[in-house]
């Protein structure tokens, strides 16, 4: 099993999907070359030639609903420039593979690859059907899951799935802290545009675009967003406050729960863990600003871009409500700018048999583990399966060894180790919710 899911996720490594354009057919197409060899059936469909998904199917007995394993096809784009390796070589060096795609996705991708066929070639008795899914255009328009909901629901319909977004990590105290995402934040980008009178650059302007933009992102920058917590977040940090290394939370928890002094609780919590601070509250981050054609012409627009990722608990309207009233600049608009639209979801329970199996093998893995339900800051296209009523969750089969992710970064890579094991951690964790 470790060599073919070791082969598998270097040819999808070295099948290049940069997103954009995507061309997820080529990596759709081996998916379908490599199961077919095993005598599972496969299809690929959607509406662009070049950008079709990939659905395979081990048939169960039907005494239970199916199981999703879902995982994207595209990558993000690699500047090859500011890489050690090339991005799409799947090189292996010091026990790690390197490659766009290693963390995220191709390595869930070749994790389910290697369990459906592990099922098939052993004719192992299912309870449910076991369903693989490699979707299109995750990482930009998220088109790919849409279609299949509008068109082709049925083929991937399923009580649960199985999906990227968790992750384990080892703590200071000898933990493993398994996390498993129940939920995720929304992206909602951003477009400020602040008006103003043009002219010539020796003469400076008291309503200059430029200095308005400026002032209205620090503003935003510099308020305090409001804190909620959600059931995930609940139990996340309540189960965190019960390591050593986290027991300083519990004088936090009940100010985080009192309005009154939550802001403050809050920005204590960013003080010291800037990353679980993320998980409060709706953030934002400004990455770009358009103004002016020469450097001696004042401009009479300028126009900024925020990425805010807002809390499920948050509607878009609320969120951009809030920035005009903090902007407070009549002359600055506030809006959309497009790109994926997440739907806002509940968190997908913590009682489902499919969770309950995870929590199961996930302890019985590691002598010192924890099994935490948790919010992922970044988002998934698992959100719209979650508006359809399917709870998703965010294995944490791959252990996280570095200080951080490589994920969208430069050098993207994961340790070989760690993938086998995530690999046999899939294996059980989906034979414990589906087999007989």
């Amino acid at each position: 099993m470790t060599r073919r899911a070791r082969q598998y996720i270097r040819d999808l490594v070295r099948i290049d999907t940069t997103n954009p354009p995507g061309n997820e057919t080529a990596a759709a197409e081996y998916i379908r070359v490599a199961l077919a060899k095993e005598g599972i059936a496969t299809e690929l469909l959607g509406p662009d030639r070049t950008r079709l998904n990939v659905i395979a199917r081990l048939a169960g007995n039907g005494a239970r609903r199916p199981l999703l394993l879902m995982a994207h096809t595209d990558v993000v784009p690699a500047d090859p420039t500011q890489w050690t390796v090339a991005p799409f070589a799947a090189r292996q060096k010091s026990g790690y593979l390197y490659g766009r795609g290693t963390q995220d996705d191709k390595a869930l991708l070749a994790a389910h690859m290697t369990v459906l066929v592990e099922f098939k070639r052993r004719g192992v008795p299912l309870a449910r059907d076991v369903i693989l899914l490699g979707e299109a255009d995750e990482e930009a328009g998220s088109t790919g899951i849409q279609w299949l909901i509008a068109n082709a629901w049925a083929k991937i319909d399923a009580e649960f799935a199985i999906h990227e977004g968790g992750y384990a990590a080892d703590t200071a105290a000898g933990l493993r802290l398994f996390h498993v995402q129940t939920c995720e934040k929304i992206p909602t980008r951003v477009r400020l545009t602040a008006q103003g009178s043009a002219g010539h650059g020796s003469s400076p302007t008291t309503d200059n675009p430029v200095v308005r933009l400026a002032r209205a992102l620090i503003r935003l920058n510099d308020a305090d967003q409001p804190v909620y917590l959600n059931p995930t977040t609940r139990l996340y940090l309540g189960a965190l406050s019960r390591i050593p290394q986290y027991e300083w939370l519990r004088d936090l928890l009940p100010k985080l729960e009192n309005e009154a002094g939550s802001l403050a609780a809050a920005n204590q919590l960013r003080s010291r863990e800037p990353e679980l601070e993320a998980m409060l509250r709706t953030t934002l981050s400004p990455t770009m600003i358009e103004a002016g054609v020469k450097i001696n012409v004042i401009p009479s627009v300028a126009v900024g871009f925020i990425d805010a990722r807002r809390l499920p608990t948050e509607t878009r309207d609320e969120v951009l409500v809030r920035f005009r009233r903090i902007i407070n600049d009549s002359l600055v608009t506030v809006e959309p700018a497009g790109g994926q639209q997440m739907p806002a979801t509940e968190p997908s329970p913590t009682t489902t048999s499919l969770y309950v199996s995870m929590e199961k093998v996930l302890l019985e893995s590691h002598s010192n583990a924890r099994v935490v339900p948790y919010m992922s800051r970044g988002a998934t296209d698992g959100a719209f399966l979650r508006a359809k009523g399917m709870a998703v969750y965010g294995a944490p089969i791959f252990l996280r060894t570095g200080p951080d992710s490589r994920a969208h970064g430069n050098d993207e890579r994961i340790e070989l180790a760690g993938f086998d094991s995530g690999v046999q951690l899939l294996w059980r964790i989906v034979n414990e919710a589906a087999a007989r």
